[in-house]
C-alpha cells in the first residue's frame, strides 16, 4: 500500500473535498462520527484510522487511496497504459515523440511519488538518448533510474544497469562496460537471483564488448548461456535481441549459416513486435555477416536498409556506425571515392567519447584508402588517430591489426625502427593480460 500523507495534509484535503461537495461537518460525520471529530481531523490534530478514512472516502465519493495519498483514482494504472504507449512509439522509431511522452510521464510520476512509473519513464528517456546518440544524458537517466529503485531487488534494476553499460560501451569504455555487466551477473548468480529475463538481457549485452576486446572465448560462453536461458524468458523482445547478439559469436566461429539463421529469427520477431530500431540493427548485423563472408552485394543491400531505417528514426549514432561498415563494403567493391566521402560525412558524429570503436574503424579505412592512393603521409595520420582511439577503448583485436598496418606502412617508407615499435605494440596488445581473459569469469547460471 502507498504511504499515506501526514495528518495536516489529509485534514486539508478532507476539508477541501467537503466544501466542494457542499457538505457540513455533521453531514460528513454521520452516522459513525461526530462533527467535533471532523473538525479535529480537518485541523490536522488527529491521525485518522483506515476505518475513518474509508468512511470519509465513501461520503465524499472518492477512492480510499486518493483521500489518503492525494493520488487520483486509477492513476497508477493510467500511467502504466501511457508508458506502454510511449514504449510503442519508441519502438516505431519516433524517438523525439517518445522522449516527449516519457518526460511528461516522469513529471507526473514524480509529483505523485510513484517510483515504479518514475523508473520506467527514466528507462525510456535513457533509451531515447541512446538512440539519438546523447550518451551523457543516457548515462544520467539510467543512473537516476537505478537510484529510484535503490531498495528494490537487483533483477528489477538490471535494465537500468544494462542501459548504463551500453552507454559506456558506445562511448568506447569497453572495460568499464564489461565490469558493470560481469559484476551484475556475478551478483545475480551467486546470490541465487536467477531471473531469466535479467540474465538473458545481461548475457546478450556483454557479447558485443567481449568481441571488441578480443575475448572471443568468453563471448562464446555468454552466447551459450543466453541460448540456454532463452526458452525461459518471458519477453520476446529479449529473445530477439539475444539472437542478434549471438550471431556475432557464431560468425567468429565460422558458423556463417547459423549466424544468418539466428539473425533471421531476430528480424522476424522484431518485425512482429514492430520494434523498428532493433529491426534496423538486425539488417545491420546481417550486412556484417555477409561482408565477413565475402557476399558484398547482399552486405551492401542490408547495410543500406539499416542506415535508411535508422536515419528515418534520427538514430544518429547508430546510423553513423552503420555508415562506417557500409563504407568498408563499398571500398571492397572498388568504390573507394564513394566510401571516403561517406566516412568524411559521418566522422563529425563520432569521437573518443561517442562511438570510439567505429571512429577508429573510419580512420583505419581512410588510411587504407590513402595508402592505396600512395598518400602515405595522410595514411599514417589516419592510422595514428585510429590507434589513439582504440587504445582508449581497449579494443585489443582491432589494435593488433592496426599496428600491423601501421608497421607495414612505416617499413615501406624506410622507417624500420619505428615499424618494429609498431609491431611490438601490436603483439603486446594481442597478448596483454585481459585481452582474452578478464580475470575470473562471473558465477555460472543454474542451467
Amino acid at each position: 500500500m502507498a504511504k499515506r500523507d501526514d495528518p495536516a495534509t489529509i485534514g486539508l484535503r478532507v476539508q477541501r473535498l467537503r466544501r466542494e461537495r457542499g457538505l457540513t461537518q455533521r453531514q460528513l460525520a454521520e452516522p459513525v462520527y461526530t462533527p467535533a471529530y471532523i473538525s479535529t481531523l480537518e485541523s490536522g490534530r488527529v491521525r485518522p484510522s483506515d476505518d475513518a478514512l474509508r468512511h470519509l472516502a465513501g461520503r465524499l465519493g472518492v477512492a480510499f487511496d486518493e483521500l489518503a495519498t492525494g493520488r487520483p483514482a486509477h492513476l497508477a494504472t493510467g500511467l502504466r497504459l501511457r508508458l506502454t504507449e510511449a514504449q510503442r512509439v519508441l519502438a516505431s522509431g519516433a524517438t523525439e515523440e517518445a522522449a516527449r511522452q516519457y518526460a511528461g510521464l516522469l513529471t507526473e510520476a514524480e509529483s505523485h511519488g510513484l517510483s515504479d512509473a518514475e523508473y520506467s519513464a527514466l528507462l525510456g528517456l535513457g533509451e531515447c538518448a541512446l538512440d539519438s546518440g546523447d550518451l551523457t544524458t543516457a548515462r544520467e537517466r539510467f543512473e537516476r533510474a537505478e537510484r529510484t529503485l535503490a531498495d528494490a531487488p537487483l533483477p528489477a534494476r538490471v535494465p537500468a544497469l544494462r542501459g548504463r553499460a551500453v552507454a559506456h560501451y558506445l562511448a568506447g569504455e569497453l572495460r568499464y562496460a564489461v565490469y558493470l555487466l560481469e559484476s551484475t551477473l556475478d551478483e545475480l548468480n551467486r546470490g541465487g537471483l536467477h531471473d531469466p529475463d535479467a540474465l538473458l538481457l545481461l548475457y546478450a549485452t556483454v557479447i558485443g564488448p567481449y568481441m571488441d576486446m578480443g575475448a572471443h572465448a568468453r563471448a562464446a560462453q555468454a552466447a551459450e548461456f543466453a541460448l540456454a536461458l532463452a526458452p525461459r524468458a518471458a519477453d520476446p523482445a529479449l529473445v530477439a535481441r539475444m539472437h542478434r547478439s549471438v550471431a556475432r559469436t557464431l560468425l567468429a566461429e565460422g558458423r556463417v549459416a547459423e549466424a544468418d539463421a539466428s539473425l533471421a529469427k531476430a528480424a522476424e520477431m522484431y518485425r512482429q513486435l514492430q520494434i523498428r530500431t532493433e529491426l534496423a540493427n538486425c539488417h545491420w548485423m546481417r550486412g556484417y555477416v555477409y561482408a565477413q563472408h565475402g557476399d558484398l552485394e547482399r552486405a551492401e543491400a542490408e547495410l543500406r536498409s539499416a542506415q535508411g531505417m535508422l536515419s528515418a528514426q534520427r538514430a544518429a549514432l547508430y546510423s553513423s556506425q552503420v555508415a562506417v561498415e557500409l563504407a568498408d563494403v563499398l571500398h571492397r567493391r572498388g568504390r573507394s571515392d564513394e566510401a571516403a566521402a561517406l566516412l568524411h560525412g559521418v566522422l563529425g558524429d563520432l569521437s573518443s567519447e561517442r562511438g570510439a570503436v567505429h571512429a577508429a574503424a573510419a580512420h583505419r579505412l581512410l588510411g587504407r584508402i590513402a595508402e592505396a592512393a600512395r598518400d602515405t603521409e595522410t595514411a599514417e595520420e589516419h592510422y595514428v588517430r585510429a590507434l589513439s582511439l582504440l587504445e582508449r577503448a581497449g579494443a585489443a583485436g582491432d589494435l593488433a591489426d592496426l599496428c600491423r598496418l601501421l608497421g607495414d606502412l612505416l617499413r615501406r617508407t624506410g622507417r624500420v625502427e619505428a615499424a618494429l615499435d609498431a609491431y611490438r605494440t601490436g603483439l603486446g596488445h594481442r597478448t596483454a593480460p585481459g585481452t582474452t581473459t578478464l580475470g575470473p569469469a562471473p558465477a555460472r547460471p543454474p542451467l
